[in-house]
């Protein structure tokens, strides 16, 4: 695969579908684990990325991105390493919340998130900015320990968007026009003196079933 590629790549991957992706819910931290449908997701992106010479897979603490990590993992043959700078963003008190509830609550800071989160600040919520700097700094330094191979990053979307808008130098507002599925995967080429190049961006060809996500 990719055949005379000489540089890093980097697999992200979004985890399986959870409760909360399908009800609804601002998930943040609150530890959903995957739903049946999410395990099959699972399973059916392990197989798609045992194509790919993975020697490396990170994984943010949570049920769901542990879960999804850990099945790709076992088909692979390669250990997960738990690494928080990839963990979900901190949504304070919107956490566990449905989003109909926040918008009804929350209706200016709800304008916000569906037109221009990056300028959202809550009390006791991560910012994208905050979130972005955090995963980046955590990319950077995984690509350079580990220069000319393959590793698998397994997050969540609110981490992936603004982690692969600070690879390209999307600026702001990016987080809305970048868009990534559950079990989908999207691949970064990094190489010296060129930095990170976009392959793949929401790759789903291997789900048989998805529920999409809009806001």
């Amino acid at each position: 695969m990719y055949k005379n590629f000489n540089g890093t790549l980097v697999i992200l991957i979004r985890h399986g579908e959870c409760e909360g992706n399908i009800k609804g819910i601002f998930r943040g931290r609150t530890d959903f684990p995957l739903n049946e449908r999410g395990l099959i997701q699972a399973q059916d992106l392990a197989q798609e990325l045992k194509n790919f010479p993975i020697k490396y897979i990170y994984s943010s603490p949570l049920s769901r991105a542990m879960q999804t990590a850990e099945i790709i993992g076992k088909t692979c043959g390669v250990e997960v390493k738990i690494e928080e700078q990839f963990n979900n963003i901190e949504l304070g008190s919107w956490e566990g919340h449905y989003k109909k509830e926040i918008e009804k609550q929350y209706p200016e800071e709800w304008k916000l998130w569906v037109g221009n989160p990056e300028k959202l600040q809550v009390e006791n919520m991560e910012t994208l900015y905050e979130v972005q700097k955090r995963a980046k700094t955590c990319l950077d330094n995984l690509v350079s320990k580990h220069k000319g191979e393959t590793l698998a990053v397994v997050s969540h979307r609110a981490v992936l968007k603004p982690l692969i808008a600070a690879c390209l130098n999307i600026a702001s507002p990016y987080f809305w026009r970048i868009h990534l599925d559950t079990a989908s995967y999207s691949l970064l080429s990094h190489k010296e003196g060129r930095g990170y190049c976009l392959i793949q961006l929401n790759q789903t060809k291997h789900l048989k079933e998805y529920v999409t996500e809009w806001i």
